[in-house]
């Protein structure tokens, strides 16, 4: 078992595993009958997601432009409900087709109020990608297009996921499990 920064890590998901799950997602997506795509990456969490799955979209033959988008809820350790838009994109999304990439879906609240804002401004499509899904813990109504991993019902970090803005740069998902 690891050990990063005084803390045992529990591997669930190895770097390996992620490689080879990033292509078959990319195949997936290429299958899809996508026009004039526009990926968009909600920061922070999956931006190392984002670019493995990219690269491996542009390897399947799919050449989107890329985006990043920022969205928070009201603050760490509060839970008001409020989500909003801390970084916004660039282009116009109207009659495009979009892909979401994010980290995990848990309460499904943040990736829902992005997911609409985006068809309100006219997308054409709205499809979501990401590296795992906790369904135990979904409170809105969403559901991934495409899903890396099913996760257990554990905080996870790595491969961009932190927690206090750690472990973020580690090349698996894992579960801090204690102290070394």
């Amino acid at each position: 078992m690891p050990v990063v920064r005084g803390k045992q890590i529990e591997v669930l998901y190895s770097a390996s595993a992620i490689a080879q799950r990033n292509l078959e997602l990319a195949k997936e997506i290429a299958a899809r009958d996508y026009h004039d795509l526009l990926v968009i990456s909600v920061l922070k969490g999956s931006f190392i997601f984002a670019a493995d799955l990219i690269r491996a979209m542009h390897d399947a033959g799919i050449s989107p432009e890329v985006e990043f988008i920022m969205i928070s809820s009201y603050g760490a350790g509060q839970t008001s409900g409020e989500i909003r838009v801390l970084r916004d994109i660039d282009n116009a999304v109207a009659g495009r087709d979009l892909i979401l990439i994010d980290d995990i879906l848990e309460s499904g609240k943040t990736l829902k109020y992005t997911r609409d804002l985006m068809l309100s401004r006219g997308a054409r499509s709205v499809s979501v990608v990401v590296l795992l899904d906790k369904h135990s813990r979904r409170q809105a109504a969403v559901e991934a297009d495409f899903v890396g991993f099913e996760c257990p019902d554990h905080f996870v970090v790595g491969y961009g996921m932190d927690v206090a803005h750690a472990f973020r740069e580690l090349p698996f998902v894992g579960i801090v499990t204690g102290d070394a």
